[in-house]
């Protein structure tokens, strides 16, 4: 047979043609699907992980990922102030890929990208075609809380996926009917309050929005209470520890508000979200919950727009930082997406898609390096100062010449540097019996993290989870206090000489000029000692 049909029936090719025809229909169909949705999700989702990728080696390490670090050493269903997957993520990131911050950021970055995949799920389902998928693919890309949050290790680069693939399961459930997807649901709001607390604010929300929408006919399903019972079972180890613990996490977070968190009025908290994600993308966060509160399109999907007002209520009552809504923005961006797109069409004016686009990018490149660490340590904190940007902050104190989620990367190698200098001035016999004593847990976690290296024992601290681990087999004849007051330590040593002074003009001010003292004589054991070294905060 020296020919075959392509297309239609009548049109036949020699061999040769065939051969040429082969790889044009390949490319076609290549191109189509470089055109298609699925592609420029996926291109923005590689876009995201790359850029943390590139950047979430420099710097440091951030204070709080010592402290997963520690916690992944000592698992347990549950820590004095988070939820206990984060140190199971730490211990797994360790295990696979090192103690390098690229290593430890691994998961962090490929959450960058699993927000803009599932923003590019729920821009589909509500509709969206090609300019709302890049509209908010390059919303979700350049929001600052987003490219801060995912360059390094913590509970906040998975809570808006956890919280979005819930949105998505209840997207697919109102489009298909299929109530058994309740059971998934559940699964993924369970591993949500495994990852992060807050994420029962989310449920709650989630509920009330329900309630009072025509969408509490879905509560009339047994499958929706099933799963909710699947997410109470996957919390429950948690909250049995938390039971047993006397509840620490609400005794941190009541010490936390009234000592750290810097204080916001209601209108100070809503205006500062701008900030958060960027204040050229707030008007498609706004354009957002429009659609889904005011628009006909988005009548179906009422629900989600109260699970924000809802939301929002809730964290202004109870008083929570501004960035605790972070988690719920990607739904905003996708349903903003879409009414853009809805009233460029309707308008027939193509030429604002440039308009909008251009500037959002232009000021998420401004914005960029205030979130991720790109420029050098000067240029970073003259960038800062002339943005003004220490105007928005979480807490009350200074964090000095960077902002302070970039002087909260500064000096933990040397911290665990200097101390290894005095252990290693001691004689044998102190050295055997030393306990290092750090004032928090960022220095016990820096001297956990860094200090085997350097032959240093494990650190002991009463600051959050540290207090629960104890003093360990120590008893206090010779410390190595680091960062600990001195009127703390008089109570409890009668020699206490000053051994060094760690200086870091980038650190935090707590962290700058910090005392290291060789204490020796105790007038009380460590165990006596250690309920008044209690500090939750």
């Amino acid at each position: 047979m020296d020919s075959f049909p392509i297309g239609k029936p009548d049109v036949v090719l020699r061999p040769d043609q065939a051969a040429l025809e082969a790889p044009r229909a390949v490319s076609r169909g290549r191109g189509r699907w470089l055109e298609s949705d699925q592609a420029i999700a996926i291109t923005f989702a590689a876009a995201a992980c790359l850029a943390h990728f590139l950047w979430n080696g420099r710097y440091g390490y951030f204070r709080d990922e010592l402290y997963y670090a520690a916690c992944g050493q000592h698992l347990a269903w549950g820590y004095v102030d988070q939820a206990p997957l984060i140190a199971l993520i730490a211990r797994v990131s360790r295990v696979l890929f090192g103690d390098s911050l690229h290593a430890i950021r691994f998961f962090p970055a490929l959450s960058s990208g699993a927000k803009i995949l599932l923003t590019a799920w729920i821009v589909r389902e509500l509709g969206g075609r090609r300019y709302a998928q890049i509209l908010a693919a390059t919303a979700m890309l350049l929001c600052p809380i987003y490219l801060t949050m995912d360059n390094f290790l913590s509970m906040n680069a998975f809570e808006p996926v956890l919280w979005m693939g819930c949105i998505a399961i209840a997207l697919a459930i109102v489009r298909t009917g299929n109530q058994r997807l309740w059971l998934w649901f559940g699964l993924v709001a369970g591993i949500g309050i495994l990852n992060k607390h807050s994420a029962l604010f989310f449920g709650l929300a989630f509920f009330l929005s329900l309630v009072v929408t025509r969408r509490r006919a879905l509560l009339r399903s047994a499958w929706i209470w099933l799963g909710a019972l699947v997410s109470f079972l996957i919390f429950l180890p948690n909250l049995l520890w938390e039971i047993n613990n006397h509840f620490p996490t609400i005794e941190i977070l009541r010490n936390v508000d009234q000592a750290k968190n810097a204080p916001v009025t209601w209108l100070q908290f809503i205006a500062q979200q701008a900030f958060l994600v960027h204040p050229l993308g707030a008007p498609i966060c706004v354009a957002g919950l429009w659609f889904f509160l005011r628009s006909r399109q988005g009548e179906a999907y009422r629900f989600l727009g109260w699970t924000y007002v809802f939301l929002l209520a809730e964290f202004l009552i109870f008083r929570g930082r501004i960035y605790y809504l972070a988690p719920i923005y990607p739904m905003l961006f996708a349903a903003g997406a879409v009414a853009v797109e809805m009233w460029i069409e309707n308008s027939g004016r193509n030429w604002i898609k440039s308009a909008i686009l251009v500037p959002l990018v232009v000021g998420g490149i401004v914005a960029a390096p205030l979130a991720l660490p790109i420029l050098p340590l000067d240029a970073a904190a003259d960038y800062a100062k002339f943005w003004d940007v220490d105007h928005v902050k979480v807490e009350k104190g200074s964090s000095g010449k960077l902002p302070q989620m970039y002087a909260d990367m500064m000096g933990w190698p040397q911290q665990a540097e200097v101390v290894a200098g005095i252990f290693h001035s001691l004689s044998p016999a102190e050295q055997s019996r030393v306990a290092i004593l750090a004032k928090n847990y960022g220095q016990a976690g820096a001297i956990d993290y860094f200090g085997p290296s350097e032959g240093l024992p494990r650190a002991i601290s009463g600051h959050n989870n540290y207090y629960l681990w104890g003093p360990q087999q120590y008893t206090g004849e010779v410390v190595i206090a680091v960062g600990m007051p001195m009127d703390e330590l008089r109570p409890l040593f009668e020699d206490i000489r000053l051994a060094a002074t760690i200086e870091n003009d980038y650190a935090i001010p707590e962290e700058n000029h910090l005392p290291v003292y060789i204490c020796r004589k105790p007038k009380m054991s460590l165990q006596q000692a250690w309920p008044s070294l209690k500090f939750y905060g």
